[in-house]
């Protein structure tokens, strides 16, 4: 028997459907439809599905269809779905109904891609779930979803033990959106409010606090410190679970103001004390990771954590480790046995990380969750929020590789090659100051050129390591340190070393901003005025330090040879033609051709660039 879903996605003038027909594979399960969504193709995504699907599903397998076609059609719309106020989904108008239903499908489905989009809290058992939850699926009159894990805790809820729903993927969401809550929660992320507090948040978003407050409670059922505080708690799981700190220290280092308050949160939350926490994860230690001790013969050595990130299945993680190695400065970066490794500047501390292997294999292949293994040396504990957030963005952890592949998989140019690589990613950085000060660094040259010149200024401007790891010597200097450099002796053109210097200030004064909340367009604004910064430098920051998915590269060499090798480009446009209005000519051609790519141009450069990688190894 088939089933048909419909997938409606999108923002207030723009939305995606997709319809996916589904073959039953046995007798056993049941005809109907299983729920397939863009998840991050706008601020607002809801499944529309045709057919029914009752509790005697609950049973379903998640894997027992089979997709028979999929057909593309975009549609705009006068407006946008209204997001329920206090984050909870339920609701009693006829849209709210029928958006709850589907929700309820996607639970039955046990589609890990809705992890980290919406949680459903279980009112017969008092706990909350990510939607993938192995349980048997509760009656539809006991489910409750809520848009966040803090709702859930607000109402009163505490996380499932079985399935982990804090440990969930973030929603790829927030990556797209570029409205004053998607740079919210991109902040809250990156631990702004356990920093600066919501006064600090509010600042860095140019809006009062009643203001921030209103608009992230209204959107997520939860203000800005309670989506704090269920990160705190994650933290502190993490510090419990996976070192033999005492548990005082824990409790200050994931952000907590006294120790009665993390023994209260982490019981609310967990329905266990800190003590019965680490005593569990001991007795399961040996199936999952160790606890392990700090370095010892130096009081000073920086704390080891070793945790999982997890990830939306697939990932194509031998490209995406390539392309890290081509740029990786020597002294800050290095790839070694399929892992990446390298320093990173956090706000209380330096550090560094280790992702992977990121080696091709089954588990990065299969559908379902995946993780990454990450290794992090901190010198303060409190980085810990920030340093796990800024390792998933520079993976794009947090993507939906499936609704990116499904999108791009109708066009004739790329689709061939998103079909052949289903996990591409859009890589990010750990520091978007100091990729923007890369990315001046790689004007004109060869990524070659560029990492040897990163090289000489890390050497001459660097910030040494107290405790170097091998190769791992330097921080990436600092924007304050370059802008303060005399371009005159700097290892490069003096243009480009004015432009160097001129970006570095525009960083430390605060003219320019590049943190992981900063508005994009007006981001942009700001580098094209500087001197020495054009729309390639100031797409490619947008495009990694931003982590924006939609940042095009009109002029890019590698994409218009890419889009000539595929016939895409004129003959009288093609990048074999000399002259500044022929490349004028092809840049044009390649930005009116990406239009049908929006909003994933980001993940279109990385397939033209992989595809001209892939070519010359041929």
């Amino acid at each position: 028997m088939n089933a048909e879903s419909v997938i409606r996605a999108g923002n207030p003038a723009r939305s995606v459907e997709i319809k996916v027909t589904y073959r039953s594979l046995s007798a056993h399960e049941m005809a109907g439809d299983r729920v397939v969504s863009l998840l991050s193709a706008g601020p607002a995504a809801s499944v529309v599905a045709r057919g029914s699907m009752s509790d005697s599903r609950q049973f379903w397998s998640a894997r027992a269809g089979m997709v028979e076609g999929v057909t593309q059609n975009i549609t705009t719309l006068a407006g946008g779905v209204n997001a329920p106020e206090r984050g909870e989904l339920e609701g009693s108008s006829p849209q709210a109904d029928a958006d709850d239903e589907q929700r309820y499908q996607a639970a039955v489905s046990k589609d890990p891609r809705f992890d980290g989009v919406f949680f459903i809290a279980v009112t017969s058992t008092g706990i909350y779930c990510r939607p993938s939850c192995p349980a048997i699926t509760p009656k539809r009159q006991n489910m409750r979803f809520y848009r966040s894990a803090a709702a859930a805790q607000e109402a009163g809820f505490r996380a499932c033990k079985r399935c982990r729903p804090d440990a969930s993927p973030g929603s790829p969401e927030w990556n797209i959106r570029a409205d004053v809550v998607g740079r919210a929660m991109r902040l809250i992320a990156d631990g702004v409010v356990d920093r600066d507090g919501v006064d600090g948040l509010a600042s860095r978003l140019g809006y009062e606090q009643r203001q921030v407050r209103r608009l992230v409670t209204a959107e997520l059922g939860a203000g800005p410190l309670a989506i704090a505080r269920a990160q705190r708690a994650q933290t502190a799981r993490i510090l419990t679970e996976t070192t033999v700190l005492p548990l005082s220290e824990i409790a200050f280092a994931a952000g907590f103001a006294s120790i009665r308050q993390f023994n209260a949160t982490i019981h609310e939350v967990f329905a266990v004390t800190p003590t019965q926490l680490r005593e569990a994860r001991g007795r399961r230690a040996p199936q999952t990771r160790r606890l392990l001790p700090l370095p010892s013969g130096d009081p000073a050595a920086p704390g080891l954590i070793r945790l999982k990130l997890a990830y939306r299945a697939p990932i194509d993680g031998e490209r995406m480790l390539g392309f890290l190695a081509a740029r990786a400065i020597p002294g800050v970066e290095e790839v070694r046995d399929g892992q990446y490794r390298r320093t990173i500047q956090l706000p209380n501390g330096t550090g560094i990380l280790s992702l992977g292997p990121l080696r091709p294999g089954p588990v990065m292949r299969r559908p379902g969750p995946g993780y990454v293994d990450c290794e992090l040396q901190l010198e303060d504990l409190r980085d810990l929020t920030a340093a796990v957030q800024r390792c998933r963005r520079l993976l794009d952890l947090d993507a939906d590789p499936e609704s990116v592949t499904g999108y791009l998989s109708a066009d004739p140019v790329l689709g061939p090659l998103a079909q052949a690589n289903p996990g591409r990613r859009s890589p990010g950085h750990v520091d978007g100051s100091e990729l923007a000060l890369r990315a001046v660094l790689g004007q004109q040259v060869s990524v070659a050129a560029a990492r040897r010149l990163g090289a000489r200024l890390v050497a001459g401007y660097g910030k040494p390591l107290s405790r170097p790891d091998g190769s791992l010597t330097h921080c990436f200097p600092a924007a304050e340190t370059l802008a303060a450099a005399d371009p005159a002796v700097l290892p490069m053109p003096r243009s480009r070393a004015l432009a160097l210097t001129g970006l570095g200030a525009a960083l430390a004064s605060g003219e320019l901003s590049l943190d992981p909340g900063a508005e994009r367009d007006h981001a942009e604004s700001v580098l094209l005025a500087l001197p020495g910064i054009g729309p390639w430098t100031a797409s490619y920051i947008r495009m990694r330090a931003l982590s924006d998915p939609d940042a095009f590269l009109p002029a890019d060499v590698g994409v218009l040879h890419a889009l000539a090798h595929l016939g895409a480009l004129p003959v009288e446009t093609g990048p074999t033609e000399t002259g500044p209005s022929a490349r004028t000519r092809a840049a044009k051609a390649a930005g009116a051709l990406a239009e049908n790519w929006r909003p994933w141009r980001s993940y279109a450069v990385h397939h033209l660039w992989a595809y001209l990688e892939e070519k010359d190894q041929r």
